[in-house]
């Protein structure tokens, strides 16, 4: 299937000359182990250039590397967690490992605030199709991909005819595609480049809180008032008509 992983991470490690503590490593799929001091070097440990991200081969590879042996924490984009709980991909209701959260209920996704827990993940039971091959418990959910994806439902509820979007678009460090997906442009645009004002009206309402949620929520530490700096962002998407 053209993958290529090591079975025997204690061998390995021994091999480098480092002594193996499970509990001071965690697990970046695709799949690298990375230590939770950052004192160490990151350490591959499987490589494959044309399998797809799926769950029959996640599961694979779950079992080549021994996970159930060590059952390190794990760290990944979204797609990949859903892929290790089984969870049904694409556009569907339940999507969250997490939560009961409802994707399709738009009138609820900025009103109600909690959502209830997940009480189980059984196949055939809220988008769940296959058997999760990892414990909630071991999830570290990136903040970068949360990042990424609030970003990109703010610049998908631009107005597409406005100088600043199509300013984005004909960039020659981007290609459309990728317009929709890239956080960092948004920072890049607002430092190198005059804004237009229709630009600096979108910046006015959400550039300024949503790098406070960056700093104050979604960093290493909580701001004390990181309830309030959320509810602000929250309002401001709103406003704006973005997906939540």
């Amino acid at each position: 299937m053209g993958l290529v992983v090591c079975t025997d991470i204690d061998g390995l490690m021994q091999m480098l000359n480092i002594n193996h503590n499970p509990l001071d490593w965690r697990l970046f799929l695709k799949v690298v182990l990375l230590h939770n001091g950052s004192t160490l070097p990151s350490i591959p440990v499987s490589h494959s250039a044309h399998n797809k991200e799926s769950y029959e081969n996640m599961k694979i590879l779950m079992e080549a590397i021994n996970y159930d042996k060590f059952k390190l924490h794990i760290c990944g984009d979204l797609k990949v967690i859903a892929l290790l709980f089984g969870i049904q991909q694409g556009f569907t209701k339940y999507c969250c490992f997490v939560c009961e959260w409802d994707s399709r209920a738009r009138s609820l996704h900025y009103s109600r605030k909690e959502w209830p827990a997940r009480k189980s993940l059984e196949p055939g039971i809220m988008n769940v199709e296959n058997k999760p091959l990892v414990e909630p418990s071991k999830i570290l959910l990136p903040s970068m991909h949360l990042k990424l994806g609030l970003m990109k439902n703010f610049v998908k509820a631009m107005n597409q005819e406005e100088a600043a979007f199509t300013y984005e678009k004909s960039s020659p460090r981007l290609s459309e595609a990728k317009v929709f997906s890239l956080v960092h442009k948004y920072e890049t645009l607002s430092r190198t480049n005059p804004l237009t004002s229709s630009f600096k009206v979108m910046k006015r309402h959400l550039g300024t809180v949503f790098k406070f949620v960056v700093k104050g929520f979604l960093g290493n530490r909580s701001a004390q008032n990181y309830e309030e700096l959320v509810n602000n962002f929250l309002q401001s998407y709103r406003k704006l008509g973005c997906n939540m």
